[in-house]
């Protein structure tokens, strides 16, 4: 039996989570609200409103740049997905993953960021961070509890991803986020892999959890779009800064979104069956030497998916067996046919492309030879063929 989110089973919350027909004048999806100027009945309910804002009331409506109707309900229902105290979404995935940095940062700070971050997270940290007088740490992601001792005075924030995206190393985030309590350093985590279906870091001790919800969330390759859910701790400092800097997904993104969420369980769960057959047919390849999937019971993550997480998502990665060349790699990559080259992930689509990873603890010289592939919603065996068929243009 699943879970229960609120009064309801998970695929029921998910239907009922946001709906509000006195919101939508009867119709079951909130419309998207759009617009930019909001017109006052009399200056006493101008005043009204405004103190309302002050105090922290997001239905509080005074202009265009402030979440509407279709955004309160795309955050109530990720608060509850969540467990959150607030959420805010942003016109970007990348920019969930960096605009409540400046929530938690100042000159002369000091912040730990997983080395197996996001490639434009770490570009983030590494250009414009240094630039503010920031000092970034990069971590090894298995670091666990001995982050304690990279942790200083003037450490403010620790940036966690898990898995890691490309390089897909599962972090032991429960005792990275009773460490940074314990120190009173805000945690961050990037958890658009696991959705908030399949892990719920605020209930492991995080303080902001990132979905870009480009990915499974929207889950049809048509929306650019992020969300921050924020504990009770860390919510106005968060709802602050996105506010001063003109940050907001539009209406229509989020619509679309809290529409996503209505199938999410569904899609995620055809994706890992689908997933499932493709790596066990890929682990039997001589061409393949490993294959990297926290669900994969061969993966060195396996043991914290299987304490922390609840299911697994359609990305993986595997690499090539050693002496697997450039032009080979990219042999087999023009061959596909269903498989698609292209940058993101989570939509019904599949797709492969090279691993690109940075990293700067622990070099990885296999990574040159490795590729990342989602799996989509099509048909496995048809998935299974087009990689086959791959298999052999490589020779």
């Amino acid at each position: 039996m699943s879970e229960k989110v609120g009064n309801y089973h998970e695929k029921t919350s998910l239907i009922r989570l946001g709906r509000n027909t006195k919101r939508s004048f009867g119709y079951v999806n909130v419309p998207p609200f759009e617009g930019s100027t909001v017109l006052y009945d009399s200056v006493e309910s101008m005043k009204e409103i405004n103190e309302r804002q002050l105090k922290g009331d997001m239905s509080a409506f005074s202009y265009g740049t402030d979440p509407g109707p279709t955004h309160l309900a795309f955050y109530e229902a990720m608060n509850k997905l969540e467990s959150g105290a607030g959420t805010w979404a942003y016109s970007t995935g990348l920019a969930g993953c960096v605009v409540p940095v400046f929530a938690f940062t100042k000159n002369g700070d000091h912040v730990l960021i997983t080395d197996s971050v996001y490639n434009p997270t770490r570009s983030f940290f590494e250009e414009v961070m240094a630039k503010y007088g920031i000092e970034v740490q990069f971590y090894d992601p298995l670091i666990g509890s001995d982050i304690e001792k990279l942790i200083r005075s003037n450490t403010t924030l620790i940036y966690m991803e898990s898995p890691g995206t490309h390089t897909f190393e599962m972090q032991d985030v429960p005792a990275i986020a009773e460490i940074a309590r314990a120190h009173n350093v805000v945690t961050m985590i990037d958890n658009t892999y696991a959705t908030p279906l399949n892990f719920n870091p605020i209930k492991h001790g995080v303080d902001v959890v990132i979905h870009a919800a480009t990915k499974y969330i929207c889950g049809h390759a048509d929306v650019l779009m992020s969300t921050v859910t924020c504990n009770e701790k860390t919510w106005p400092a968060v709802h602050k800064i996105s506010k001063l800097l003109g940050q907001k997904a539009s209406a229509r993104d989020v619509y679309l979104g809290l529409r996503g969420l209505r199938t999410l369980r569904l899609r995620l769960d055809a994706v890992v069956k689908n997933t499932t057959a493709v790596i066990n047919w890929l682990e039997n390849r001589d061409e393949v030497e490993q294959i990297l999937w926290p669900a994969y019971p061969k993966d060195p993550g396996y043991p914290l998916f299987k304490r922390d997480f609840k299911g697994a998502s359609g990305l993986f990665g595997f690499v090539f067996k050693e002496g697997t060349t450039d032009k080979k790699i990219d042999l087999f990559l023009n061959a596909l046919k269903i498989f698609g080259l292209g940058y993101s992930w989570g939509g019904f689509e599949s797709l492969l492309i090279r691993s690109y990873g940075k990293r700067t603890i622990n070099q990885k010289p296999e990574l040159s030879r490795m590729v990342r592939a989602y799996v989509g919603l099509e048909d496995p065996e048809d998935l299974i063929a087009d990689l086959d068929q791959a298999f052999q243009a490589m020779k």
